[in-house]
């Protein structure tokens, strides 16, 4: 019986075909996509707060536009006056809001039966930025005493938030690394390399409330209480098998 004859090109092409054969497995593993672990880890930190804000005003009525701005202006300046003599900056009052309105009434007898304008009120409110919290109470008096009547509102807030901030993102992170590990644990694996990491995160606090400073006598009592600073980190891991 005659025996193929084998060329040089059958030869090399029965030499490659085997040495893909070989390879093909452990090129499939070192292009797989390595298995993850994603995470996110919270974090807080609580801590006293060192400034106030303060939204405060004088609402004012008269029988035309001009005349209800007029004594607006009048009152709202004895109050930012009183302000500063109470140590306030110039660089901490700010105009929050300004408007003149009209008053309208029932309709009018007439025809038309058109409602009917029965003077106007200007509304002047500033924000107050308050550095010095153990005086809050006396400079909500001062302003009351010289005319503010419109009180709309008191919040805390950290004059540097960054320090309290990076306090609460160290907490974050460790808290991911945490529960990764104990997850990996559990499913018999081990935590590789971080593939990434992306931060979320916010800044609370409460608002307490305060009572009417216009019927109180002594300086009005305020709680400054804590301020909850807020972070959270989402980690991904990549993930390996035990080493023996």
């Amino acid at each position: 019986m005659t025996r193929p004859r084998l060329t040089a090109a059958t030869t090399l092409a029965a030499t490659l075909a085997a040495a893909l054969a070989l390879t093909a497995p452990r090129a499939w593993a070192e292009d797989r996509t390595p298995a993850t672990l994603t995470v996110t880890g919270e974090g807080m930190t609580e801590v006293a707060p060192d400034l106030a804000t303060l939204s405060i005003g004088v609402t004012t009525t008269g029988e035309t536009a001009a005349e209800a701005l007029a004594a607006n202006s009048a009152a709202l300046d004895a109050v930012l006056q009183r302000l500063k003599a109470a140590g306030i900056e110039d660089r901490d009052l700010q105009t929050a809001n300004l408007s003149v309105n009209p008053n309208w009434t029932g309709y009018d007898s007439s025809s038309s039966g058109a409602q009917t304008i029965d003077g106007y009120t200007a509304m002047n409110v500033v924000s107050v930025r308050i550095r010095a919290l153990d005086g809050l109470g006396a400079v909500l008096d001062a302003a009351v005493s010289d005319g503010a009547n419109t009180l709309n509102g008191l919040t805390f807030g950290l004059q540097d938030p960054r320090p309290a901030m990076d306090a609460a993102r160290q907490a974050a992170v460790e808290d991911a690394r945490a529960k990764a590990a104990l997850i990996a644990a559990a499913a018999g694996v081990e935590l590789g390399a971080i593939v990434s990491i992306s931060e979320g995160g916010g800044y609370g606090g409460p608002a307490p409330m305060f009572k009417d400073a216009a019927v109180s006598a002594a300086p009005v009592p305020v709680q400054a209480g804590e301020l909850s600073m807020q972070a959270s980190v989402t980690v991904v891991w990549e993930l390996e098998q035990p080493r023996d």
